[in-house]
């Protein structure tokens, strides 16, 4: 995987699609026009993190190679090639996978 030419701002954290398997468990192969969008990623790329109104710098609890589940409508898509990446904020990632 090639590093994107994108850097978040902010809170923001740039996801990248995991691919999920393109078989189900019945050995049918669901075409990509009725699949819907994973909602699990893994983060490419931080924003510096965001600032408060009195200006304390609050950090990013993500980290590059984080793997993450993200609420289902979260984020703006980007697509860099064949890539297809999410830019969201910090707060709509649910929860990190270990």
């Amino acid at each position: 995987m090639s590093k994107p030419n994108i850097t978040p701002l902010g809170d923001r954290v740039l996801v990248k699609f995991v691919d999920e398997d393109e078989q189900v468990k019945g050995g049918i192969i669901i075409p990509d026009s009725a699949k819907e969008k994973p909602q699990e990623g893994e983060v490419v790329a931080v924003g510096p993190g965001r600032v408060t109104d009195d200006g304390t710098h609050i950090a990013m609890e993500l980290s590059v190679g984080d793997k993450v589940i993200y609420s289902k409508y979260a984020g703006t898509e980007y697509k860099d090639g064949d890539d297809e990446y999410l830019i969201m904020r910090e707060s709509d990632v649910l929860a990190k996978l270990s």
